[in-house]
Formats: structure tokens, sequence, C-alpha cells
């Protein structure tokens, strides 16, 4: 007797998507959510009800360059008619990239060996009406030496429980490969490459390097967040938009 699981095909998709108007990747019950979205456009495209695996549960508000998401299904499309039927399906603010057929075993997840995120800053005086759903708007100058100096202390495995959320449960170690601060003329970008991520690991990060850059905390200060961990101690919580997960990385 043939399984139902060799009846199966794993399939994942490099998705790009604007969360300003979503509620986040995770299927939420009433909400907009990116993945509710895919699921929906794979029924219509599929017959099938599809539960789909995202690689990085982004928040609220948070953008995505390179998600990763996988699913089974017994569909016989293509992967190319993947990627165009579900554009067909899906709003303006999401776009399937590109679609791969990986082995039945494949986990989204657990094979994952990093995520990279980028956190955009609008560093000038004023305002950017074109910006303002993709860049945290900074009016006072930012001092890029100190941010930059006080990044090297992310470096490495940590516990980072002051980054996270108060009521954060299970493990807080993450292991952080990069994390840079550079500037381009009016912007500023903090791009941070680990093998996973807390939630608003990376906000509650950004809005504690503003506090350096903006001298209301010191480099030493931000040192202690790390060595020091305390749940919630990093503020403030810098505003989803300017983050954008960038990609997802595997070993092959």
């Amino acid at each position: 007797m043939v399984t139902e699981k060799l009846l199966t095909r794993m399939v994942t998709l490099i998705v790009e998507y604007d969360g300003t108007r979503y509620h986040g990747f995770q299927l939420q019950t009433q909400q907009p959510t990116i993945q509710g979205e895919i699921e929906q456009a794979l029924e219509k495209l599929t017959g099938e009800r599809i539960r789909i695996v995202g690689a990085s549960r982004t928040d609220a508000g948070v953008h995505a360059k390179g998600q990763v998401i996988g699913f089974r299904t017994k569909s016989a499309l293509s992967t190319d008619r993947f990627v165009s039927g579900l554009n067909y399906y899906l709003p303006d603010a999401i776009s399937i990239k590109s679609s791969y057929e990986m082995t039945n075993n494949f986990g989204i997840r657990r094979e994952a060996i990093s995520r990279e995120y980028r956190y955009t800053i609008l560093n000038r005086s004023t305002q950017s009406p074109l910006e303002r759903y993709q860049a945290y708007w900074v009016a006072r100058s930012l001092d890029i030496v100190a941010m930059s100096s006080a990044c090297h202390f992310l470096i490495g495995k940590h516990d980072f429980a002051s980054f996270t959320k108060k009521d954060h449960t299970g493990n807080t170690v993450r292991t952080v490969f990069k994390a840079e601060m550079r500037r381009e003329k009016d912007f500023v970008f903090f791009d941070i490459v680990a093998d996973s991520f807390l939630q608003q690991q990376v906000r509650r990060t950004v809005g504690a390097l503003v506090e350096v850059g903006t001298d209301r905390i010191n480099v030493q200060t931000f040192k202690d967040l790390v060595d020091s961990p305390i749940f919630g101690k990093a503020r403030p919580t810098a505003p989803a938009h300017g983050l954008c997960l960038t990609a997802v990385n595997y070993a092959d």
C-alpha cells in the first residue's frame, strides 16, 4: 500500500513582502497575516488546504526580501507554475520570487544555519513621506562611531534576555555572526546575522544602539546589557517598519 507521505512533495518558496498592513507572518484568527494570505492563495491554486512553515516568524509591520517557506503538497504543478500561479492570487504586498522542490525530510527551520536582518534608519532633520513605512526616522544626529563600537559586543554566543520581551519563555542564548552599522548619506543601516533571533531582539538592539548614538547611554552601558542579561531591560523597542528579513541561509 502506498502511504500518504509518499504521495506528497516538499516545496519551498522564497518570498518578498511589505508587512505594513499585516499582523506578522504567523497565522492569527481574524487578523491579516502573511501566512494566511499565502495559504489562501495555495488553496485557490491547488485545491488543497495546505499549512505552510516559515523559516522566521516576522512580527507585525516587519518586511522581508528573503523569507523562506515550505509546505507539502500532492499537486503535480511545476516549481515555475507555483511562482506564477501564487503571484496571480496574492495581493500586491506579497510576491513569490522563486520555488524549489526539496527532499521530503527537509526542515525549513531546523536546517537553516543563519538568518539575516537589516534595520534602516532615516537620520535627518525632516521626515520622508516616501520612506515612512520602510525606515525609522531619527531626527537627532547619530554617532555612528560609538554605535559601531557597541556592535562589537553583540558578536559571539551570548544570553540575549535583555533584548527580548519580559514574558519570554525558553532558551535565550543565541550566536551572532555579524553586527555592523554604516551610514549612506541620510540613511543608517544596521545589518545583523545570527543562528536565530528572539522575539523583538533586533528591534530592541536597534533601540539601545540609537540610545548610544544620541549619547543617552554610553558604550559600556550597552555592553552591560549583553553581559548581564535581564529580561526586557534593553529599550526602547525600535518600530517594526524599519526592519527587513533579507535572507535565510542553508548549508547547501
